[in-house]
């Protein structure tokens, strides 16, 4: 195992932020680390690469024990905090000079354009930090926590704050970083986690509450949905009059809604047939499973 943590415990004061959780993480997987804020995710990130001490359990990083020799884990570990901590006066190579000298890493002149080429940073590397963008300041951040090329990389929040094209890049990055590394990484945007990653951890209030593929947490914890959308502003009144097996109904636009419902054939029935008494056009009728956004509103208790 490259990641393996059994029993962790972190207590701040009367708050269990990390309560006895156990997962490991194999060789060459990407794993997304999930949950609500303040479930204790950048705390057991800071447990695995040495930063906190736990109060208890123990955590090993290629099979060594973070505690016992925090300095070899170090080692094999590439870390980005959630807060990417980088000296803006500095230039971009000047900086992963630094850090290859922090490392001791051989041949600096070779991997330092490796890893800038590895991240996208070629058109940027002869700025000062201060003056890239914020996507730029993140491979900048990917680039020092690549720089003695670690067997396991833990990015907390690596996408946090970037603009969409930019998320989409990063995403590329780790997509990959992941073809010989094993990645943890953690964010709120579970789109990208289905994007890239085969398994997820999910903690809620410091307590693991999921560990599984996409496809199995979906298939355990997800309902039908029937996704409708009309040609006319419909109101949410109407359907519920008309769905008459309606447990859940949200609106996903203008025009286009969706439904859970105690049985979906009766449901798909019952909106054809609103739509012909109030002379309504559908334009689509699907049906489908819920998103990984719902199932983990499912499991963290914030089903709305």
């Amino acid at each position: 195992m490259s990641i393996s943590v059994e029993s962790l415990l972190k207590v701040y004061g009367q708050q269990k932020a990390v309560n006895n959780i156990s997962f490991t993480v194999n060789k060459g997987e990407i794993v997304g680390f999930l949950g609500p804020n303040g479930a204790g995710k950048s705390t057991t990130m800071k447990i695995l690469t040495g930063y906190l001490r736990p109060d208890g359990g123990k955590a090993w990083v290629c099979g060594t024990d973070v505690q016992a020799d925090p300095l070899t884990t170090k080692c094999k570990i590439g870390y980005l905090p959630e807060s990417n901590p980088l000296y803006y006066d500095m230039y971009v190579r000047e900086y992963l000079h630094f850090m290859a000298d922090v490392h001791s890493v051989e041949n600096k002149n070779t991997r330092i354009n490796d890893v800038i080429a590895k991240v996208g940073l070629t058109p940027e590397s002869d700025k000062k930090i201060g003056q890239l963008s914020k996507g730029y300041k993140q491979r900048v951040g990917l680039a020092a926590a690549l720089i003695h090329d670690p067997e396991v990389l833990i990015l907390d929040e690596p996408t946090t704050g970037l603009d969409p094209n930019q998320i989409l890049e990063i995403r590329e990055v780790i997509r990959e970083l992941g073809r010989d590394k094993t990645v943890l990484f953690s964010s709120h945007i579970l789109q990208e986690v289905e994007a890239v990653c085969s398994r997820v951890i999910i903690i809620n209030k410091g307590q693991l509450i999921a560990n599984n593929t996409l496809a199995a947490l979906q298939s355990q914890n997800s309902k039908p949905v029937i996704r409708v959308q009309f040609r006319e502003v419909v109101e949410a009144s109407l359907i519920k009059m008309g769905v008459t097996t309606l447990i859940d109904l949200q609106q996903m636009g203008a025009t286009e809604w969706q439904i859970r419902a105690m049985d979906i054939n009766e449901a798909r029935k019952q909106l054809l047939s609103l739509s012909v008494e109030h002379n309504l056009n559908i334009i689509s009728l699907q049906s489908g499973e819920n998103s990984l956004e719902e199932v983990f509103r499912t499991l963290t208790g914030n089903e709305g």
